[in-house]
């Protein structure tokens, strides 16, 4: 459990907050580029209001395509940018034709007499933008960015791809923290022997099997290790009298991870989800998946995009109590919200409340990534405070090579082996993978 001041430190992210300033010196997802899409020949795109990390923005293209980020209130008298114009090498303001580029600068301001350099003196809010992998990702740190992480999902074809974002009414933390949990797929996600809704799915690969819900699962075991880029988690499954299966899962600083699931099989990639605050109560949910030896199946992507409405929100939300059907649990799902874990997800995360009381919960034993992760954060908070830049923040090529690790593992051992054998025979192979 955590001390209140531990858990403010944690989930308000605002301006000036100590986590909202570790946050900003991280590269983050802040929409999908089918949001704001390039556009060859024709018009710009209309610009996309944000609201990241508390603070209110504007996402648009100018007329060469290049991305910028900016304050959403004209620093004249703070009329919506979104509403602008994108014309004449930036977005001009609707109110008194201010004109601003994507870096923030003001190139015209029509009102002022002839010969004015006021405009020189103004400079709008403006973050770094780039884009990778369908996803505009923005810094939001003083000075000069850090280097974008060279994670896998970046090195494959479009077609081996997929990615989607969700809406959630929850602080990021508690979503994140749900990635880091090896037992409640157990319970969650579980369908029931004969389900409707595992039939009607469409199938990853022929391997992959749901078993019965039983509660009288067996516990893994949970180890967890600090790695340069966050935290790596081994669960441990006693199968039989003669294997153990582990599964390897990652916590990547600072609201990312690295899980099986999604559109891919085992073993042949993995999914990212990153947690990305709109504000300390309420987040989105980027997950990004990659399939390293072909194309994703289409049918699986549309069906995992399908959820959403046109504005990334679920139609089963609080509101509605997560549509949940109590005879849905008699002869189908585990928890009667149907057969989408991101929703199940969505339920577990929402339902502890806006920001979880973290000084009420009673951690156990398969909670020791969730452990490692809060320590790890609440020491990048400090490395912040120090003048330090916190863990996984690259500033040389080189840096990269903390990347090492970092992925999705499931394999079998012999059953009785210790954790230092496990990690003397086995762990140094899987790392270099």
């Amino acid at each position: 459990m955590l001390s209140q001041e531990q858990n403010d430190l944690l989930t308000r992210v605002g301006p000036g907050t100590p986590g909202g300033e570790m946050l900003r010196r991280y590269w983050l997802p802040i929409a999908l580029v089918q949001e704001l899409p390039p556009q060859e020949g024709g018009d710009p795109p209309a610009p996309v209001p944000l609201r990241i990390l508390g603070e209110d923005l504007v996402l648009f293209r100018d007329q060469q395509g290049r991305p910028g980020l900016i304050g959403i209130h004209c620093a004249h008298r703070g009329a919506d940018l979104s509403y602008g114009r994108v014309e004449d090498g930036g977005l001009r303001c609707l109110y008194h034709g201010w004109l601003y580029d994507v870096h923030g600068r003001c190139l015209e301001q029509p009102g002022e007499p002839a010969g004015s350099t006021f405009y020189e003196r103004v400079r709008q809010p403006s973050y770094a933008c780039r884009e990778a992998a369908g996803v505009f990702f923005a810094c939001f740190g003083p000075g000069e960015p850090p280097l974008l992480p060279d994670y896998e999902l970046f090195h494959v074809p479009d077609e081996h791809r997929w990615i989607h974002k969700y809406y959630h009414e929850c602080s990021y933390l508690q979503g994140n923290e749900g990635n880091l949990d090896p037992t409640h797929p157990f319970f969650l996600h579980r369908f029931l022997s004969g389900s409707r809704s595992l039939q009607s799915r469409v199938p990853i690969n022929d391997q992959r099997r749901t078993p019965a819900y039983d509660t009288r699962v067996h516990a893994p075991r949970v180890h967890a290790e600090e790695m340069p880029f966050g935290v790596r988690m081994y669960a441990f499954y006693d199968t039989s009298p003669e294997w153990t299966d582990v599964r390897t899962s990652c916590f990547v600083m600072p609201l990312t991870c690295a899980v099986g699931g999604g559109p891919v099989p085992p073993g042949d990639g993995y999914l990212m989800n990153w947690h990305v605050p709109i504000d300390d109560t309420h987040h989105w949910r980027f997950s990004m998946a990659f399939k390293r030896t072909g194309p994703i199946d289409r049918a699986h992507a549309r069906e995992r995009a399908s959820i959403t409405t046109a504005d990334y929100r679920f139609p089963r939300n609080p509101n509605n109590r997560y549509l949940q059907d109590r005879e849905e649990q008699k002869t189908d799902t585990f928890s009667g919200m149907g057969p989408i874990f991101v929703v199940h997800d969505s339920y577990a995360t929402e339902t502890a409340g806006p920001i979880q009381d973290r000084t009420r919960e009673h951690l156990g034993a398969v909670d020791r990534g969730v452990s490692l992760e809060r320590r790890m954060l609440l020491h990048a908070i400090r490395d912040v405070q120090e003048g330090r830049d916190p863990p996984h923040v690259m500033r040389r090529p080189e840096d990269n090579v903390q990347l090492e690790g970092l992925g999705v593992t499931e394999h079998r051992i012999p059953a009785g082996l210790t954790w230092p054998q496990y990690r003397r025979e086995w762990a140094g192979d899987l790392a270099a993978r």
